[in-house]
């Protein structure tokens, strides 16, 4: 049963709009009083019971803790709150995870706000490709595969090599790279009882990541990164990072691509982590995007270095409200830096016996957030809780990506088998 945790509304508050936060975060991404500092808002919260933490109870109406976000258990809660506290104004999930469950309670209580059609735009793969595509702008080519997908037809449509994906997936969770005949006959075979995936062509090239946030279909904030290894590779064991471009043609040049996608999708108002490829001769063309912040290292680089909450302004435009922070000019956006994290050792569980600082001893290294000797790797930690994470800060973009591959070749976890003989890992 869902626990309902004794909060006390702040004073003089009753008359402002309600706000219904879903939450899953457990740590200052979850403090969502932050992103209403007027107090023009009312907020409840449903939460997970390992996401209390950073939620101000005091300040809320009412927090309810239930047991999963699934739209199922959420729902009857929604309902309860309407009743006792009046209409809600916006319902919101900044979380990948729980923007179509937002979407889902928002219809279903006829609250304003981003529909659910218009949220697997960003959330389905194959829908996401369709619209661009459509609106003429490059991206794979790609097919929907259902049950009993012919491995010779889709390698005949897409060639070999090609991608496989889970059509809502994230952080490359079931993402595949199948070379041959045999090994895309195999994964079809599994695909049928996991559920909705889509193949796409395979485009050879360097991944970057633009991130920001969008008002009146113009960038807000913006800037753009290029990958240090990719997020397909950090699934298989190897450091993922990025770095920031430096301003000049090629930032303009794949802003300017962005923009086209962001507009083809019709995101107008809104956050975005949008991934594309920059081929060999420079082409760019559009992978993935999602209608949230950047995960990993992103909203930390972006807050120290450019002073914008991402998530506070992911929060305020998914909802119609004004950004907290001035508009600046992405082509001119000065600062370098970079982020890397480092997956969780393997064969899970792990547990961490040494691990170093690389503050003080690789210099662009302004930060960490270190796993303590004990700690237990069980393979859930994705990006957030993940073997070790850095940020970087440099002259230029040279700098802080040499500075990514010193971090690289000088940080090692030491680890055993959380079951008792010794081993190494990295």
């Amino acid at each position: 049963m869902p626990d309902h945790l004794p909060d006390e509304s702040a004073a003089g508050s009753e008359a402002s709009p309600l706000l219904l936060v879903i939450n899953r975060f457990d740590d200052e991404f979850g403090e969502y009083h932050r992103f209403v500092p007027d107090g023009s808002h009312r907020l409840a919260y449903l939460t997970t019971p390992d996401a209390v933490a950073p939620l101000d109870r005091a300040g809320a109406v009412e927090t309810v803790v239930v047991p999963d976000l699934r739209y199922e258990t959420l729902l009857p809660q929604a309902r309860r709150l309407t009743e006792q506290y009046g209409p809600l104004a916006g319902i919101v999930g900044v979380s990948e995870f729980d923007l179509l469950t937002a979407a889902q309670l928002r219809q279903a209580l006829a609250v304003p706000g981003w529909s659910t059609d218009y949220v697997l735009r960003f959330r389905d793969k194959a829908v996401m490709k369709d619209w661009v595509r459509r609106a003429g702008v490059r991206a794979p080519r790609y097919l929907e595969l259902g049950p009993g997908a012919d491995a010779a037809a889709v390698a005949e449509q897409l060639g070999l090599p090609l991608i496989l994906k889970p059509r809502d997936g994230a952080a490359s969770r079931g993402v595949r790279l199948v070379a041959t005949r045999e090994e895309l006959a195999g994964e079809l075979a599994g695909i049928a009882a996991d559920g909705e995936y889509e193949a796409e062509e395979y485009v050879d090239g360097a991944i970057h990541h633009v991130d920001g946030i969008r008002t009146k279909g113009q960038f807000h904030f913006a800037t753009v990164s290029a990958y240090v290894n990719t997020c397909l590779e950090y699934t298989r064991g190897a450091p993922l990072g990025s770095v920031l471009l430096d301003p000049g043609e090629e930032r303009g040049e794949l802003l300017g691509f962005a923009a086209d996608c962001l507009d083809a999708l019709e995101l107008w108002d809104g956050p975005f982590h949008l991934e594309l490829i920059v081929r060999p001769s420079g082409q760019p063309v559009f992978l993935e995007v999602g209608i949230r912040p950047g995960g990993a290292g992103v909203p930390f680089l972006h807050r120290d270095l450019f002073g914008i909450d991402l998530f506070a302004e992911a929060f305020r435009t998914s909802l119609g409200l004004d950004p907290l922070t001035e508009a600046a000019d992405p082509l001119a956006l000065p600062g370098a830096g970079g982020w890397l994290i480092f997956p969780e050792p393997t064969p899970w569980p792990q547990r961490l016996t040494a691990r170093p600082s690389l503050v003080g001893t690789v210099p662009e290294v302004y930060a960490e957030a270190l796993p303590e000797p004990g700690h237990v790797f069980d393979g859930e930690g994705g990006y957030d809780h993940a073997g070790g994470r850095f940020l970087l800060r440099g002259a230029d973009r040279a700098a802080v990506e040499r500075a990514v591959h010193t971090a690289i070749d000088g940080y090692r976890m030491d680890v055993e088998p959380a079951g008792g003989a010794e081993a190494d890992g990295r």
